[in-house]
Parts: C-alpha cells; structure tokens; sequence
C-alpha cells in the first residue's frame, strides 16, 4: 500500500486487526520514509492476548518492490485542506493532484506486468480509476495501446462510506429506516451521488433527502474541528477490501461499459458480478445522468 497519511494508516490498522485469515503480509511505502519507519514499528506492535495478528507480516518496501503482489491499494491524496473546505466539491477539486501521482504509478504497473487489484482509495476513485486505466495503456510514446492494466483489475473504494453514511441518517427516521434492509447507493464519492431509499419501492422525496445528507455528513465532522477520515478508511477500505478478497458483495467502482462507477458487486474468479435490479424509471434515470457525468469527465 501506498500513502501512510490519516487514510492510510488507519486502513492499514484495520487490516492488520480483521486480516488474518486472508493477508499473509502489508507491504509499506510512501514519500516520506518516517511514515514507512513509523507504521513498521506501530502495525507490528498491534497483537492480541493469542498473538494471531502477528501472522501479517509488515513489510517496508522501496518503490520498485511495490508491485510484488496480489493487491496494490493507493492512498495517496496531494493538496491543500485550508484552500480546499472552500471549494464547493472538495473530491473534484483533489482530481488533479492525484491524477498526476496515480498516473506514475499506473505506469509502473504496466512496466511490471503486473496482474494483481489495483485499488483505488483516494478521491475521486472513479475518475482517478479511470486515469490509471489509461495511462496504464500507453507506450513511451503517448501511445494507447492496450497493453497496461485490464480495466477489471482496477477498482474504486469511495461508495463503501457513502452507504455507510446513508444507513446512519436513515436509522434516525421511522420513515427511512428501510433503507438498510432495501436501499442502495450508486455513482461517485461526491457530485452525482445517488441515494436510492428503496429499490422495491423508490420514494424520490425521500431518496434526495438521504442523498443530501449523505454528500454533506462531512461537514458535521468539519464542525466539531476534526477530519472525517476515520469512517472512509473503515468502511470504504478496510472492510470494503476484505469484502473483494472474501469474493463478498460491496460497494467499489468497477468498469461499466466504458466508465468507472460505483455500485453494489462483488469480483469472483470468473469475473465482476454486478446487481441485476428492476429500477423505478426516475432512479433509472438519475442513474443515467451520474454515469453521463462520469464518462464525459476530461
């Protein structure tokens, strides 16, 4: 994994914590070597009374080294928070920044013929998804040529949280408590997000509300003088990852006809399974829009 910041390393946490029975190591690496040496001693201290976690082993590694493996996870996030609360989506605002290091290493990953999951944490997932897709697919000189990353070993790890978000302030409400048992979320973590409340029974009043304060929840952490980072890093990496590797069904962005967008599926060995739903025409609809917006972001 890359990127040791306050995502990072509290995805790493978790993973040292409910991976036993699926990591046999966490690979280490970030810019600034202090982390690395910080998170190497720290992940290595975390064990139980039975000493199971001491399985994981964690690994310091040196760039060259960080395609040696089953699943790479970029965690990476360049910019500037003081400027960025300003800015009406934070997400679209953290695009170019990232876009420039994931497109650094989505090259590396073609040099090394790598085969693995290439997942995606950092925002925007789907459009940074994207972007590793396809400069994962030229050659030296601009090229495109296919031969990089297939586009179903790329995937996105934003949706798990704003599925997570949606079940609380539904829980708040006898009105919308049903979304746990029969809504879902769909799209971007960010502008176009879609909070269906049921999928049975699709009620588009309250569907919005749940978007709305889906898209805003981060505002309330901001409010209290903290960053909301600890429920990204949980609930859209730590147990969304464990999710893909268990073959369980999550909520990822994977590859839709042509564009990354997040939805409810699971990755088996024979390939990506997605939801097949009977859609209210107005959700669909909706849907329609977000994977617009999506495919036509440059």
């Amino acid at each position: 994994m890359i990127g040791l910041g306050d995502v990072g390393g509290t995805l790493l946490t978790g993973l040292r914590l409910l991976g036993v029975k699926n990591i046999c190591s966490l690979g280490l690496y970030d810019s600034d070597q202090n982390r690395i040496k910080r998170y190497n001693y720290e992940l290595n201290q975390i064990l139980s009374p039975d000493m199971k976690e001491s399985s994981i082993k964690v690994i310091s590694l040196k760039e060259s080294e960080i395609f040696d493996c089953d699943m790479f996870v970029f965690c990476v996030s360049v910019g500037n928070y003081a400027v960025q609360k300003e800015v009406n989506d934070v997400i679209l605002a953290q695009f170019e920044g990232n876009a420039k290091i994931i497109g650094h290493f989505a090259t590396l990953a073609r040099n090394n013929n790598f085969k693995g999951i290439f997942a995606v944490v950092s925002d925007p997932v789907d459009l940074l998804c994207k972007k590793a897709f396809v400069e994962s697919n030229k050659d030296n000189y601009g090229n495109v040529d296919y031969n990089g990353l297939a586009p179903e070993q790329i995937r996105g790890y934003g949706l798990g949280v704003m599925n997570a978000r949606a079940c609380y302030y539904a829980s708040q409400q006898d009105s919308t408590k049903h979304y746990i048992h029969e809504g879902r979320a769909f799209g971007p973590h960010g502008e176009g997000l879609i909070i269906a409340d049921s999928i049975t029974h699709y009620n588009e009043l309250l569907s919005d509300a749940l978007t709305h304060s889906t898209k805003t929840a981060t505002a309330q952490v901001h409010s209290t003088g903290f960053k909301p980072y600890i429920v990204p890093a949980l609930s859209s990496g730590t147990l969304s990852l464990l999710a893909t590797i268990n073959f369980q069904w999550h909520y990822s962005a994977t590859f839709i006809g042509g564009t990354f967008m997040g939805c409810r599926n699971r990755l088996l060995p024979s390939g990506i399974q997605l939801e097949t739903l009977d859609l209210n025409e107005t959700l669909l609809n909706k849907l329609k829009l977000t994977y617009k917006l999506l495919s036509e972001f440059k």
